[in-house]
């Protein structure tokens, strides 16, 4: 038989409170009608549950077995009912979303517009990072998740859900040499001096000049830059070359300066950051639609 925890809450409250009249104050309900859903519970069962000749009332041998099992059903029944509003708090809290002034694009508005769809009560508060603090934002709580590029030097206590991976480009100053081709590729780019970053990593600056090149020519470094707009600005200029992700081409613009795609170099992942521990429902959320819009690119471009 279906057992309605109505009922057996019901029964816990009488013997509870050891007086019909008491429990059903405390139910909400009259006393006659306590009396008759217990009648309805104990005819289910087929057995008395309830010694109603004691004073106070007590559970009779077949109602204290039954309780002290029945009592852990409504125990895993409230955790149940508590993980649920909690998912519904989550739903309805502020996520905040980390990113770099290059890391956006169609996808990012792809991933924030299927999240509001799946929990629309969600306020996204968008947080510009600087490029030296795109894991560590997450890592230390600064965010809640950050959409990052590589690479990721301390992993550590981290999830990263790919995105998408999209080319490189080379940023050149419009009188460049290679300004007027269609593409480049590396050895093009030898000799040529590239920014460089003081408060990034090694690994960091070094990947993106695709240091060491394959050619094996040293790989100069120019003007340090920290943001986007200072990078264009260097390279417009004509003080360094700067290789960079594709998106950037949708994102900025600088009338000196022009982008060219590297052919030769692997593509960059743009990667969903978040803290590989964390489980609420709103980061739960936010993974699932991170992986719906990397297979619905996948589709599209066939990768």
């Amino acid at each position: 038989m279906d057992l309605n925890l109505h009922l057996v809450r019901y029964l816990a409250a009488v013997v509870d409170e050891g007086h019909f009249g008491r429990a059903a104050a405390r139910l909400f309900v009259s006393g006659p009608a306590l009396s008759k859903q217990i009648r309805t519970l104990e005819r289910k069962l087929g057995v008395e549950l309830i010694d109603r000749s004691a004073h106070p009332v007590v559970p009779t041998e077949a109602g204290r077995r039954f309780l002290s099992e029945a009592r852990t059903a409504l125990a895993a029944a409230d955790r149940a009912v508590a993980a649920i509003e909690a998912y519904r708090r989550d739903l309805h809290g502020v996520l905040r979303l980390g990113f770099m002034s290059a890391a956006t694009g169609t996808h990012t508005r792809r991933i924030l517009d299927l999240l509001q769809r799946d929990a629309p009560a969600v306020t996204v508060q968008l947080t510009q990072l600087p490029w030296h603090e795109q894991a560590t934002a997450v890592r230390d709580r600064t965010v809640d998740a950050a959409l990052v590029r590589p690479p990721i030097a301390d992993t550590d206590g981290l999830r990263l859900d790919v995105v998408r991976h999209e080319p490189r480009v080379v940023a050149l100053p419009i009188g460049h040499r290679l300004a007027t081709r269609a593409t480049v590729v590396l050895a093009d780019l030898d000799g040529e001096p590239h920014v460089t970053d003081d408060k990034s990593d090694e690994q960091w600056v070094r990947w993106w000049a695709c240091d060491p090149r394959p050619s094996g020519e040293p790989v100069r470094y120019g003007p340090t830059v920290h943001t986007m707009d200072e990078l264009l600005e260097v390279v417009a200029r004509g003080e360094a070359i700067a290789i960079t992700g594709g998106s950037v081409v949708d994102s900025y613009r600088h009338p000196g300066v022009v982008f060219i795609p590297v052919t030769d170099v692997e593509p960059c992942p743009i990667s969903l950051c978040t803290r590989d521990e964390e489980q609420s429902a709103l980061i739960a959320a936010l993974r699932r639609t991170t992986r719906a819009v990397r297979e619905a690119f996948e589709v599209t471009t066939g990768a």
